[in-house]
């Protein structure tokens, strides 16, 4: 009995000495001098594409996990009635310049009218002096001219009035013809399709969502780094990306974004595990040639970590580790260093 409480205590003993050591003697698993990393996954910013008004879908031309790039026509609605109104506005739009073509004819004869009472009062005005007319006939000449003044401006005015009717004619046509081209939906840059959520005939309301996209100019990682070490990162530091999954495999990346205020801030902070306490959010942005040079491989909601360098007091930055060297673009990944 006393031999199996001997090998229990020895037992005992020897595995209270290697949690001794594993917590004391162990290495612990904290970054480079210079360096910080916070754990997070890559996530991208996600594109809804959707019309501007209610409508039927005529046609989506893509499909779930299609890669798009700026330019390609992604959906089409229906705009049937849309051409019918633009055919109406053509019409008004002729109709109007019609117009105005009749004012400017009015114009040109009540120009000539004018022309011609005027020559007849400075006629009577010289026969008035010869006493040859009466006053009352010059009289009437004078009456004449202003009239015909008066008709000119009214002409010219229902000219005037003509025009700006064919400019709002225009506008409206426009207006159709605007809402005809935003009926054809494209993509504003390199995206992958993640859901279609519309299919051709049924009715969308405006804005409603036909498509969402994520967006490969826009892949980031998200983490945070303590208040001892977010104040020695700034916006435009280089970073790097390991994620689990390709654990040998660094990814370049800059940072763009650096939280102004701490979160996970205690009510009171008072002592030094307190204060060390406080996080900071820091984003982190993939470059989308990277993205884009790989982008069979890109995937979001992989888990990893985000490495950054931390300045020292001189300003001067520890140089990069060799397992943190990110792949040269354009060489083949048997070619990389």
């Amino acid at each position: 009995m006393s031999r199996r409480i001997i090998i229990i205590v020895v037992l005992l003993a020897g595995l209270l000495g290697f949690g001794a050591w594993t917590v004391l003697f162990r290495p612990s698993d904290v970054p480079p001098e210079g360096f910080s990393r916070g754990n997070g996954r890559i996530e991208a910013d996600l594109i809804d594409i959707s019309p501007k008004l209610a409508g039927r879908v005529a046609e989506v031309r893509v499909r779930e996990g299609d890669l798009v790039k700026a330019g390609d026509v992604l959906a089409i609605m229906d705009t049937a009635e849309l051409r019918a109104q633009l055919a109406r506005a053509d019409a008004a739009v002729a109709s109007a310049e019609a117009a105005v073509g009749v004012a400017a004819a009015q114009v040109e004869e009540t120009q000539a009218r004018l022309a011609l009472a005027r020559s007849e009062q400075a006629r009577a005005e010289t026969l008035s002096q010869r006493d040859v007319i009466s006053r009352e006939n010059l009289d009437v000449k004078r009456t004449e001219t202003r009239l015909a003044e008066a008709n000119l401006a009214a002409a010219e005015a229902t000219r005037l009035s003509k025009e700006r009717s064919v400019e709002a004619e225009l506008a409206a046509r426009s207006e159709i013809a605007e809402r005809i081209a935003d009926a054809t939906l494209h993509a504003s840059g390199p995206a992958r399709v993640l859901y279609r959520l519309a299919r051709p005939g049924e009715i969308v309301a405006g804005g409603g969502k036909i498509l969402t996209l994520i967006d490969l100019d826009e892949v980031y990682m998200e983490f945070f780094l303590p208040a001892t070490d977010a104040p020695r990162v700034v916006i435009g530091d280089e970073a790097r990306i390991v994620a689990d999954i390709m654990p040998d495999q660094s990814v370049p990346a800059t940072v763009t974004f650096v939280s102004p205020q701490a979160q996970f801030t205690p009510k009171q902070v008072e002592t030094l595990s307190e204060r060390e306490s406080l996080m900071f959010r820091v984003r982190v942005r993939i470059p989308p040639e990277f993205v884009l040079a790989r982008v069979d491989q890109a995937k979001t909601g992989v888990r990893g970590v985000a490495w950054v360098r931390l300045a020292a007091p001189d300003g001067r930055l520890a140089a990069w580790p060799d397992g943190l060297t990110p792949p040269v673009l354009g060489v083949p990944a048997a070619a990389q260093p």
